[in-house]
């Protein structure tokens, strides 16, 4: 794989629709994807020759706009390391985020990262994409995680986030049990008071919604589902939290124990989405981590 285009053949129907309205109407591209790239020999062309989006396009004609960015990002740096694919395409990497690993560079990690891992990926398959996360995953959580190839894409699949078309499901052992076999947790978060990274259930803080289902006990933990309605930072572990039964192994939130587990206990187990170009619907599970169902055993 190379450069990613979005191509439309002109029907009948479509002639005479000046080039603008077709990538913004008919093809749902916004103008800041096409600020990107119509400066570009390739970025906007009509059978092959570049246009102004004010040409009016002929039936018969080709339309082509490139997806991927025009220059080659500077950050994530290309680094060699280990990535689990569980799906990928022109469009999006889909990819089985091991405990302990950043997604980002950020301060300390500037090459050891997820983006570091991919980007070298994509170096070495000749592919001309970028690093376009579509949603988060603290550095000790694992499973599912979505990675879009270009920004059309990002900016496609971020619009479904927190609504049916994007749904996240969450495995999570929590010390203690919930106080119903299901429920919704509702309730605000915010910054703790004192701290950088903390958060905490406050009446001034984001909306913030967790459905939650007891999938099995643990004996003194309990194997829960959870899935997203918000995604607020540390979501899931306050939550939790909240209503007496954190995380095992939540440094943060509960009790530390790395003679149980080395994190907080959760897995990002299941993902449905939209497929940004094709409008498929595309469903994902990663098995549960060796830690977890090793921390699930010795409860049996």
């Amino acid at each position: 794989m190379s450069a990613r285009y979005l191509t439309l053949t002109i029907t009948p129907e479509l002639a005479g629709l000046e080039v603008n309205t077709l990538l913004r109407r008919t093809l749902g591209l916004s103008g800041t994807v096409l600020r990107r790239v119509k400066w570009l020999e390739d970025g906007i062309t009509l059978d092959g020759a570049r246009v102004n989006v004010r040409v009016r396009a002929r039936e018969g004609q080709t339309l082509a706009v490139r997806l991927t960015d025009p220059i080659p990002p500077a950050e994530p740096v290309p680094t060699e390391g280990p990535l689990d694919i569980a799906y990928e395409d022109a469009d999006l990497v889909v990819l089985n985020k091991a405990p302990g690993v950043l997604v980002h560079p950020s301060h300390g990690h500037f090459d050891d990262t997820l983006g570091n891992f991919l980007m070298y990926h994509y170096q070495q398959a000749g592919d001309e994409s970028g690093f376009h996360p579509v949603h988060r995953l603290d550095k000790g959580t694992s499973g599912l995680l979505v990675i879009a190839k270009h920004p059309h894409a990002q900016e496609q699949l971020k619009n479904q986030l927190h609504t049916g078309d994007f749904r996240r499901v969450y495995l999570a052992v929590c010390d203690g049990a919930p106080p119903a076999p299901s429920g919704t947790v509702d309730a605000p978060i915010g910054r703790a008071e004192g701290s950088l990274t903390r958060r905490a259930v406050r009446p001034d803080g984001q909306p913030a919604r967790t459905h939650y289902k007891v999938v099995s006990r643990l004996g003194p933990r309990t194997l829960v589902g959870l899935e997203l309605e918000t995604g607020r930072t540390h979501q899931i572990r306050v939550h939790m939290a909240h209503l007496g039964c954190p995380l095992t192994g939540d440094f943060q939130y509960g009790t530390e124990n790395r003679a149980l587990i080395s994190r907080p206990a959760l897995h990002s187990a299941a993902l449905e989405l939209t497929h940004p170009i094709t409008g498929e619907r595309m469903r994902f599970t990663a098995p549960l981590p060796d830690d977890i169902r090793q921390l699930i055993e010795k409860e049996h």
